[in-house]
């Protein structure tokens, strides 16, 4: 059962945490997003499931994952990715999957396409991520 944790940040009034049931980044303390000025900013999800582990090894499916993910952390602040007014992705081969991360895009996005920056990492958090993906979007 997922639920939404609500927790002024460091005391201050209009700074709400958002969590989801379980909360795979607790243990790192990274707040899965915040909601703060009429914005949501989703941390960066990656392609793994409720208990944390990597779902696959190829970019798409962790990629999926990843979105689905970012997905679920707006529902539970209100939100959906139609809400999305920017996105950054973070891929650790730009030339092997830049034409996956555009299905990516066509798939979980849609017009007006939100601002988007794309990058290139030398690795992620985990050395099995492909890639990582953040939002900002409108509180609702």
């Amino acid at each position: 059962m997922a639920s939404t944790s609500v927790v002024e940040a460091g005391g201050v009034p209009g700074i709400q945490r958002i969590a989801t049931t379980p909360d795979w980044y607790e243990p790192y303390k990274i707040s899965q997003a915040i909601k703060a000025g009429g914005l949501i900013h989703v941390s960066g999800q990656a392609g793994i499931d409720e208990q944390g582990r990597t779902v696959a090894d190829d970019f798409l499916t962790q990629g999926r994952q990843a979105f689905a993910n970012v997905q679920r952390v707006l529902a539970e602040a209100g939100a959906s990715l139609a809400d999305v007014v920017k996105v950054g992705i973070f891929v650790t081969d730009m030339a092997a999957d830049l034409g996956h991360v555009i299905t990516l895009r066509e798939e979980f996005l849609s017009e007006p396409y939100p601002a988007d920056t794309l990058l290139e990492v030398s690795s992620l958090a985990q050395p099995e991520w492909r890639i990582e993906v953040e939002v900002t979007a409108l509180a609702r």
